[in-house]
């Protein structure tokens, strides 16, 4: 999985925002950081990634308060995040997915009637390939983040914890054993493909290692003769082979004598025929 874009609207303390990753001079950077005064919106670019691509946002996990006034919201609702006094919000990421495929996932929340003092709605989550310019927008909400979550490769636990590990989580990285960190870095750089492959060629070398033993069990139960019982036995061989071939000669013979006294009795019955008509 690859970021492309970020973009996003009337989130938090930012209002229209796009941060094209595929572009000059990002797209040349293999490393850049994202800095700023307090309050100027750093942590909410990580948050419009987790919006478009999960519905979810680490840091309100443990949110006690909602961020929204007189909206009856629970704490840890991801609408909270749209800006006071705005009427509408969205986020938006493309991305690449597992397969090459590039993608925008798409998180939008709006309030009745398009107007800053109506009821919030729920929010929508879409999905769109763009290479191949197909919605793939499922019918229900849970639907289509579980189709994003399968063309990202990580779940959302795994995303927070090997990819935003600036907004705070890389203790908990650490802190995972040490089979779930080489399952999280397998998946980030692709090396599971190794797993999978290494983890075939064993299976295979089993398979073959069990029919050997099968074979050269099979193969102690067959008895072999010796040197000399095999030279005895083509001795014989040649023996009955020759004796073989006698025979075939006699019998060649005797076929061409029986066919003599048939051709005698046929001349002699002739000839008697003959007599006894004169």
């Amino acid at each position: 999985m690859r970021l492309l874009a970020i973009r996003g609207a009337q989130l938090a303390s930012l209002g229209t925002f796009a941060v094209e990753l595929n572009r000059e001079p990002l797209n040349e950077s293999r490393i850049f950081a994202i800095v700023g005064p307090t309050g100027a919106g750093k942590s909410t670019l990580l948050d419009a990634i987790c919006l478009a691509l999960y519905d979810r946002v680490p840091r309100l996990l443990d949110a006690r308060e909602a961020a929204v006034g007189t909206d009856d919201l629970s704490p840890n609702d991801p609408r909270s995040l749209m800006r006071r006094g705005a009427a509408e919000a969205y986020a938006e990421v493309d991305f690449v997915d597992r397969h090459g495929t590039r993608c925008r996932a798409r998180w939008d929340v709006w309030r009745a009637r398009r107007r800053a003092d109506g009821r919030i709605q729920n929010q929508r989550v879409s999905l769109t390939d763009l290479d191949h310019e197909r919605d793939l927008t499922e019918a229900t909400k849970t639907e289509t983040l579980r189709q994003i979550e399968t063309r990202l490769g990580l779940s959302f636990e795994e995303f927070r914890r090997a990819v935003l590990l600036a907004q705070g989580d890389f203790s908990a990285f650490l802190r995972a054993q040490a089979d779930e960190r080489a399952n999280l870095l397998e998946k980030m750089t692709g090396t599971h493909l190794f797993g999978a492959l290494s983890r075939a060629a064993h299976a295979r070398h089993r398979e073959a290692a069990e029919a050997l033993t099968r074979a050269e069990v099979m193969l102690a139960g067959v008895d072999v003769l010796s040197d000399e019982a095999r030279a005895e036995l083509d001795g014989e061989h040649e023996t009955r082979t020759a004796r073989r071939a006698d025979l075939a000669q006699a019998r060649t013979r005797a076929q061409a004598q029986v066919r003599w006294h048939d051709e005698h009795r046929a001349l002699v019955e002739a000839a008697t025929a003959a007599d006894d008509a004169a």
